[in-house]
């Protein structure tokens, strides 16, 4: 292995958007340490600076350019003193937006779509040669992720490593009416199983003990298996559950219609959470609406009635499984009925998380061009009562384990003296007063209060912990 220069330079990466945004970035600083660039939390002590974007949420382009026009005041103070700040943006406003980026902040150095991460050391090369205005935005024939060094440690969700995140699948091939991804991360892709589980080791020798697998659709993962044939990601989950040290699988972002044998889904997933333990019992699973009307109207291409019978199935293979969902609310046409149907559906499933937002349109999707919109102060209206009824089942989940016992996995230090934080299997956070060593481990702890974010908890007596074993 060919040694690395000792970093002479600064890069600070910021983030923003989904998990794999977060993996992305992670590998990106990888990419450029071989330069001589070592990560910095601080801004005004970079080099260099990439803005990793996410065009899902409304405005998601206007928040970039109110940081590049920060970062173009920071690059004129440093030209003034005789040094270079290099300015890159990439990610999905960098795909979407791509010369119109750059001819409204002409200061820009680099415009990197977030299928070509792994050319951006060498466009670095070309900017600290000289050149601007540097663009790529093409779907290469080759994989980011063949081209990408090995990671340098853990890529960590947070904690220290003891968390991590591992992209499996990218791209999306369902094209939803209200959004962006296919267009700005491509087809769908699954990564070999043979490259998704050396990375695993990897994570698992570095001290990674919980992996989540990370896909715009991730259950619809078909990656070549060691034999030449696809595996599906229930295949994969049981190979990574074989891992000594790797206590915890989670996955996201998975699709209901890649459960369904009907439309060719891995109807064996719903068997893994029955038969694999370390696949924890929480799963996001987005469903937008309940309103069979609005879901044709989003292209979903199954039924809350689909919906529901697989939530139903789920829960029948693993009892304590808990969810979280999307919705959106307003689309395009959506009725007081269908609204209706939502809740209706939100009261008969039940979420333990979930995560609403408002239809706005996003700039070259179907639905950005629909008629009949729903005004804004409705609109307003049905988000905020959708939200009180989904805090309201996210409270019930929580105070219901009051009193239990539950293992939680121990991340790091809390904000008092003595205080460690850990994570429920339904990716809670919760709070107990525990010795630092136990980070890393899993520790049974009875839940004692029940926060509206966090759940607090006590250790056992050493008998109480020899019963709970």
């Amino acid at each position: 292995m060919t040694d690395r220069p000792s970093p002479s330079k600064r890069v600070h990466v910021r983030t923003w958007g989904c998990q794999m945004n977060v993996y992305d970035s992670a590998r990106m600083t990888d990419a450029l340490a071989p330069l001589g660039y070592a990560p910095t939390d601080q801004v005004e002590a970079a080099d260099m600076v990439v803005l990793n974007t996410c065009h899902i949420r409304e405005k998601a382009a206007e928040k970039v350019f109110s940081e590049l026009g920060r970062l173009r005041l920071l690059k004129r103070a440093r030209a003034a003193e005789g040094r270079r700040l290099i300015i890159a943006v990439a990610g999905c406003v960098a795909q979407a937006e791509g010369v119109a980026l750059l001819e409204r902040a002409p200061y820009v150095d680099i415009v990197i779509g977030p299928q070509a991460t792994h050319r951006l050391p060498a466009l670095v090369r070309r900017a600290e040669a000289g050149e601007r205005a540097l663009l790529d935005l093409e779907f290469p024939p080759e994989s980011k992720f063949d081209e990408l060094p090995e990671a340098a440690g853990p890529q960590p969700a947070s904690f220290g490593g003891v968390t991590a995140f591992l992209t499996v699948q990218e791209g999306c091939d369902k094209f939803c009416s209200f959004c962006v991804v296919p267009y700005t991360r491509g087809a769908e892709y699954s990564r070999p199983a043979a490259a998704v589980l050396a990375e695993a080791r990897q994570l698992v020798a570095a001290g990674a003990r919980e992996i989540t697998l990370l896909g715009q659709n991730v259950n619809a993962y078909h990656g070549e298996g060691p034999d030449g044939r696809p595996w599906r990601l229930s295949r994969l989950i049981r190979a990574l559950a074989e891992l000594e040290g790797l206590f915890r699988i989670r996955y996201t972002t998975s699709h209901p219609r890649d459960f369904m044998a009907e439309h060719g889904g891995d109807v064996d997933l719903i068997a893994a959470h029955r038969d694999v333990p370390q696949l924890m019992p929480f799963l996001h699973l987005p469903v937008q609406s309940g309103s069979d009307a609005v879901l044709r109207a989003m292209n979903r291409r199954h039924s809350a009635d689909d919906y529901v019978r697989l939530v139903d199935a789920l829960r029948a293979a693993r009892p304590d499984l808990a969810l979280s969902s999307d919705f959106i609310v307003g689309h395009p046409g959506e009725t007081e009925a269908d609204f209706a149907a939502t809740l209706a559906l939100v009261r008969r499933v039940g979420f333990a998380q979930a995560f609403s937002f408002k239809f706005s349109p996003r700039p070259g999707t179907p639905a950005a061009e629909a008629r009949n919109p729903v005004p804004e102060p409705e609109k307003d209206r049905r988000l905020h009562e959708l939200q009180a009824l989904l805090r309201d089942q996210q409270a019930a989940f929580a105070a219901s384990l009051i009193g239990r016992v539950i293992p939680v996995l121990v991340l790091e230090p809390g904000r008092h003296p003595g205080q460690m934080v850990g994570r429920s299997p339904w990716l809670q956070p919760v709070h107990a007063t525990l010795p630092a060593t136990l980070a890393g481990e899993i520790v049974p702890l009875r839940i004692t209060a029940a926060h509206p974010n966090s759940l607090a908890g006590e250790a056992l007596s050493p008998a109480a912990q020899r019963n709970a074993a």
